[in-house]
C-alpha cells in the first residue's frame, strides 16, 4: 500500500534516532513475521497476544505496527475468517493501535500514534467495508470489538468513517440490525449510531428509513422508560440527533408513530417523590427532545413554521401540558433543573398558538376546594420560590403568554384589583384565594412591611410582559391608586408612584449596605426600571403621570449620576429619561425644560455617554437573537442534573458590575428594544436642542391697550413686557455659550462630537448656512467647468475646420499652378510648330483659345475665392465671440490660438521648396 510507505517516512522522521523506539521497530517487524508466516498455529496465536500487549502498552509500538502492521493484520480479518481467536485477536490489536495511551511527560505537539493510525485505516473503504462484513459473524467478541473498533474510528476520524459507512453497500442497515443484538452489543451499536448521527444528514435519514424511531422507543421501553438506566439516555440523545433541525424527521415521527411513545416517558411512576440523578438526566433528555420539537420554527423559513405549529398542536392534543404542569408546578420536590426545563417548555408549546396560550388560560390545578389557575400557580412560584433560575423559567412563561397575545393581556389586568390595606401585610401564605391581579399587586407592596424588594421585583417582572405594547392596559394600569402604608402619610397614591419609591428605596438600601445584601436585590435596578420603560413607551399619560411628582425627575437625574450603580442602571435610567422628552405632552414640565434641566444637570455629552456605557456592558453585548440549543450530551447533561441554583456560586460575580443572570432578564427582545428607541431619543434632543423656544408662546392682550388704561401705563406695561422678552434671550444666549464651552472642552471623544456640534443651536444654524453656501458654490463651480469644457470643445472644432479651409484653399492654388504650367506648355508647342514651317496644316487660334481658357479659369477661382471668404468672415466672427468668452472665463486667447499660423506657415514653407526642386 502506497500509505504504509508515507506513514514510514513519517516514522523515521519522528523516531529515528531513538534506540528504544527501534527496538520496539524491530519486536513488532518480528511479531509480524511470525504471524505473517508461521507455520504453526499456536505460534501465530501466541504472537498476536504478544503484539497486542506490546502495541497496548507503547506508542512507539503503535507508531511502528502503523507503519507496517495494518496489511499483515486486514489479511487475517480477510483469509482466516475460519480462526476465531485469530480474529479476535486481531481486532484487539488493532483496538489498541487506536486507543491512546497517556504519558504525563507528553506534550501537545507531541506526534499521537493513535489518530495517525486512525487515519491511516480510514483511508481505505475497503477496510471500513471489512469491518462492517465483520458485524454478521456469530462470534459474541468479534461483533463487540469491530463495534469498539468503529467507535474508535468515528471518534478520531469522523468525517471519513461517515464518507465511508455511506458508500459501502448496506453499511447503515448492519449498524441498525445491532440493535437488535445482546444487550451489551446493541449498548455499544446504540454509542456507534449516537456518535454517527450528530452531523451525518443522509446517514440520520437512513436510520429513519430503517425503522430507527421504533427500535429506540422500544429500547427505552424494555428499560423501564425514565426510571431506566444510562441506556436510556443514549436513546434519548440518538433520538435527538435524528429530529435536530430535521422537518422530515420530524413529520415522519408525528405522522407514523406520533408523539404519544415521547409523553408518555414524561409519567412519573412509582416513588414520584424519589428522582435520582440518572432519572433526572433521562427526563431532562426527554425534555430537550421536546424543546427541539418545539423550536422546528424559523422565521426564515416558512416550511418549518408551519411545521412548528403543527408539533405544538399535536402536542397539546395528547395532553403534554398537563405532564409539563404536574412535573414544573406540582413536583415541588423535583430538582430545580427539571423544573426550569419544564417551564422552558411550557413557554415554547404557547409562544405564537393562540389556542395553546388559550389551553393553559382555562387549566386549572389541584383539586376542589383547593383548586385555581396554572397561571396562579405559576405566579405564586415566582413569588416564592428562593431560585432566581426558577423565577427567570417562570417567568418566561409570561413573556411567551403575553407576546402578540392582546386579548391575554387584557384579562390578566382586568384582575388586577387593590386588596385592603389589611390584606396588604399580609404574608405569602395567605395568597391561596386570591385572583391573579391581587396576588401580583400583593406581591408588589408587599415589600412594605419586611423591607425585602426581591419580590416586588419579580411582581414587576410579571407585570411588564402585560403592559408591553398594549395601550389598554397601561392605561388601566395608570388608574389604580394605591393606599399609604398609614393613614398619617397621607390619601392614596398612583401606582406607578410607589414603583418609582420602590426604585429609590433599593438605591438608600445597596447605599447603607455596601453592596447586594440578597441575590434578588441585584436585578431591582434593572427590572423596575424595564418596567418603567416599557409602561412609558408611547404613553404621553404614563409620561405624565410620572412626571407629576417633581421628585421623580431629580431622582433620575441623581441615579444617571451615580458613581455607584451600574452602567447597565445608568443607562436604563437615561432611556426612562429620555422617554419623557419623546412623548412628552404635558405643559409645566414640556419636554424643553427636561432638556434643560438635562444639560444643567448633567450636560448632554454626559448624558449620551450613559447610552455608549449601557451598550458596552454585559447584558448588551451578550444578547443573542435567539436562544442556541446545545446538544445534552452525557457530560452536559450530568452538569445540570448537579444545579441547585446560581447564588452558591454569588461570590464569584461581585465584582462584576452585572450579574450573569441579568443576561436571561434583559432578553434579546428588550436589548433591540432598547437600541432602536435610543436613537429615537437621540434625534429628538438633537433637535430641541437645535430647535429652542424661537416661538413664544405671547397672549394677544399683553399687546393691546386694555380698556381705562392710560398710555403711560400702556408703555410702562409694554417696556416689561420687552424687558422680559430681553432677559429670556440672554439666559438663552448665556445658555448657549455654556454649552459650547463644555463641548469644547470634551470634544476629543470621537463617538460623541456629531453630538457635540449639534448640540448649539446657533452653531449648528451657522454650520447649515455654511453648507448650504459651499454646495451652491460648489453647483455653479461644475456649472463652469462644464460650460468651459463646452467652449474648448467649440474652439478645437471651428480650428480643425479653419485648418481645413487652408487646406482647400492650398489645393485650389496648386490646382492653379498646374494649369499655369500647362498653359506655357502649349505656347512652347506652339512656337515649336510655327518655326517647323508647317503652314500647310491648319494651326488654331492659340491666343483665343488662351484668353478662352484664362477666362473660364478665372471665373472660376473668383467664384471660388468669393465662397472662400464668406466662410471665412463667418469663422472669424465666431472666434471672436469664443474670445470674448473665454476672456471673460480668464483664458489667454492668444495663448491658446498660439501655433495655428506658424504650422500654416510651415506647410506653405514646404510647398515651395518643393516647386523649386520640381
Amino acid at each position: 500500500m502506497d500509505f504504509v510507505s508515507k506513514y514510514q517516512g513519517v516514522v523515521g522522521r519522528v523516531f529515528g534516532n531513538d534506540n528504544s523506539s527501534s527496538n520496539d521497530d524491530s519486536y513488532v517487524e518480528r511479531l509480524l513475521d511470525r504471524i505473517s508466516n508461521g507455520s504453526l498455529a499456536e505460534d501465530r496465536r501466541s504472537a498476536m497476544a504478544e503484539l497486542q500487549s506490546v502495541v497496548a502498552e507503547s506508542r512507539a509500538a503503535q507508531l511502528a505496527f502503523g507503519a507496517m502492521g495494518f496489511p499483515v493484520l486486514l489479511s487475517v480479518l480477510k483469509e482466516e475468517r475460519d480462526d476465531v481467536e485469530m480474529v479476535r485477536g486481531a481486532l484487539e490489536t488493532l483496538l489498541s493501535a487506536l486507543t491512546p495511551i497517556e504519558h504525563a511527560r507528553s506534550s501537545k505537539n507531541e506526534v499521537q500514534p493513535a489518530l495517525m493510525n486512525s487515519d491511516l485505516l480510514s483511508r481505505e473503504i475497503e477496510s471500513i467495508s471489512l469491518l462492517l462484513s465483520l458485524l454478521s459473524e456469530e462470534d459474541f467478541y468479534i461483533r463487540y470489538y469491530t463495534l469498539q473498533l468503529l467507535t474508535a474510528l468515528l471518534t478520531n476520524s469522523p468525517n471519513r468513517l461517515q464518507e465511508a459507512i455511506l458508500t459501502v453497500p448496506r453499511g447503515v442497515t448492519r449498524l441498525m440490525d445491532m440493535l437488535m443484538e445482546r444487550e451489551v452489543i446493541r449498548n455499544e451499536a446504540l454509542l456507534l449510531l449516537t456518535y454517527l448521527t450528530r452531523e451525518a444528514e443522509e446517514i440520520q435519514k437512513i436510520l429513519v428509513f430503517e425503522g430507527a424511531f421504533e427500535k429506540i422507543f422500544s429500547i427505552i421501553k424494555e428499560e423501564g422508560g425514565s426510571e431506566g438506566g444510562v441506556v436510556v439516555q443514549d436513546c434519548l440523545e440518538l433520538l435527538n440527533n435524528l429530529l435536530r433541525n430535521n422537518t422530515s424527521n420530524q413529520v415522519l415521527l408525528r405522522e407514523t408513530m406520533g408523539f404519544e411513545p415521547l409523553i408518555s416517558i414524561l409519567k412519573l411512576r412509582g416513588s414520584t417523590y424519589k428522582f435520582t440523578q440518572q432519572k433526572t438526566i433521562n427526563l431532562l433528555s426527554v425534555l430537550d427532545t421536546i424543546a427541539l420539537i418545539l423550536h422546528a420554527g424559523s422565521q426564515t423559513d416558512p416550511g418549518k413554521d408551519t411545521n412548528g405549529s403543527a408539533n405544538k398542536t399535536v402536542l397539546v392534543q395528547k395532553k403534554l401540558l398537563d405532564y409539563l404542569l404536574v412535573l414544573g408546578v406540582e413536583s415541588q420536590w423535583a430538582p430545580v433543573a427539571l423544573r426550569c426545563m419544564a417551564f422552558r417548555c411550557i413557554g415554547d408549546l404557547i409562544a405564537d398558538h393562540p389556542k395553546n396560550r388559550d389551553a393553559l388560560a382555562s387549566k386549572v390545578l389541584g383539586e376542589e376546594p383547593d383548586a385555581e389557575p396554572a397561571v396562579n400557580s405559576i405566579l405564586r412560584i415566582i413569588l416564592r420560590t428562593s431560585s432566581v433560575q426558577e423565577f427567570i423559567a417562570a417567568d418566561y412563561v409570561f413573556k411567551r403568554f403575553c407576546e402578540k397575545n392582546p386579548e391575554g393581556q387584557k384579562m390578566l389586568a382586568s384582575t388586577l384589583i387593590p386588596q385592603p390595606h389589611s390584606m396588604v401585610h399580609a404574608p405569602l401564605e395567605e395568597d391561596v384565594n386570591m385572583s391573579f391581579g391581587s396576588m401580583l399587586l400583593h406581591g408588589l407592596t408587599l415589600s412594605e412591611s419586611d423591607g425585602d424588594l426581591e419580590a416586588c421585583c419579580r411582581a414587576a417582572s410579571v407585570l411588564s410582559h402585560i403592559l408591553k405594547d398594549n395601550i389598554y392596559c397601561k392605561e388601566k394600569v395608570l388608574k389604580i391608586e394605591l393606599e399609604a402604608p398609614t393613614p398619617s402619610l397621607g390619601g392614596p397614591e398612583p401606582f406607578m408612584h410607589r414603583m418609582v419609591k420602590y426604585l429609590a428605596l433599593a438605591s438608600s438600601m445597596k447605599s447603607k449596605d455596601g453592596n447586594a445584601s440578597a441575590s434578588g436585590s441585584m436585578y431591582v435596578h434593572p427590572i423596575i426600571l424595564k418596567l418603567l420603560v416599557i409602561w412609558l413607551f408611547d404613553c404621553p399619560s404614563a409620561v405624565q403621570c410620572f412626571l407629576d411628582s417633581r421628585p421623580h425627575l431629580t431622582y433620575l437625574l441623581e441615579l444617571i449620576s451615580n458613581q455607584t450603580a451600574t452602567a447597565c442602571v445608568k443607562g436604563l435610567a437615561a432611556i426612562l429619561l429620555g422617554e419623557c422628552v419623546v412623548y412628552n405632552k404635558t405643559i409645566d414640565k414640556d419636554a424643553y425644560s427636561i432638556v434643560d434641566a438635562i444639560s444643567q444637570k448633567i450636560g448632554l455629552t454626559s448624558y449620551f455617554l450613559k447610552f455608549d456605557e449601557m451598550q458596552k456592558s454585559l447584558p448588551f453585548t451578550s444578547a443573542k437573537p435567539a436562544m442556541a440549543r446545545k446538544p445534552l450530551s452525557r457530560s452536559i447533561a450530568a452538569s445540570m442534573s448537579e444545579i441547585e441554583d446560581v447564588e452558591e456560586n454569588e461570590t464569584n460575580y461581585q465584582k462584576r458590575d452585572d450579574p450573569p443572570m441579568l443576561e436571561m432578564i434583559l432578553d434579546s427582545g428588550f436589548i433591540v428594544f432598547v437600541k432602536r428607541l435610543e436613537a429615537n431619543i437621540r434625534e429628538k434632543i438633537v433637535e430641541i436642542y437645535s430647535h429652542p423656544k424661537s416661538q413664544v408662546a405671547v397672549v394677544p392682550a399683553e399687546l393691546e391697550q386694555n380698556r381705562g388704561e392710560s398710555d403711560e401705563e400702556y408703555i410702562k406695561r409694554l417696556k416689561r413686557f420687552v424687558e422680559k422678552q430681553c432677559l429670556e434671550i440672554q439666559d438663552l444666549l448665556s445658555r448657549n455659550a455654556t454649552l459650547v464651552e463644555d463641548l469644547t472642552k470634551t470634544g476629543g471623544s470621537g463617538s460623541s462630537n456629531i453630538e457635540h456640534k449639534s448640540s448649539s443651536g446657533s452653531e449648528r444654524v451657522q454650520i447649515e448656512t455654511m453648507r448650504r453656501d459651499l454646495h451652491e458654490y460648489s453647483q455653479r463651480l461644475e456649472t463652469l467647468k462644464a460650460e468651459k469644457a463646452r467652449i474648448e470643445a467649440e474652439s478645437s472644432m471651428h480650428k480643425n475646420t479653419a485648418i481645413k479651409t487652408e487646406s482647400d484653399l492650398k489645393s485650389l492654388s496648386d490646382a492653379y499652378n498646374s494649369l499655369e504650367q500647362a498653359n506655357d506648355q502649349l505656347e512652347r508647342e506652339i512656337k515649336a510648330l510655327k518655326s517647323n514651317g508647317g503652314s500647310a496644316v491648319a494651326v488654331p487660334n492659340i491666343e483665343a483659345i488662351k484668353a478662352q481658357a484664362r477666362e473660364e479659369a478665372q471665373m472660376e477661382s473668383e467664384g471660388e475665392l468669393s465662397d472662400l471668404l464668406v466662410c471665412l468672415g463667418q469663422e472669424q466672427s465666431k472666434v471672436e465671440k469664443l474670445s470674448a468668452r473665454l476672456m471673460e472665463l480668464g483664458e489667454d486667447v492668444d495663448k491658446l490660438l498660439e501655433g495655428i499660423g506658424e504650422d500654416t506657415g510651415i506647410h506653405d514653407e514646404e510647398d515651395d521648396d518643393d516647386e523649386d526642386e520640381d
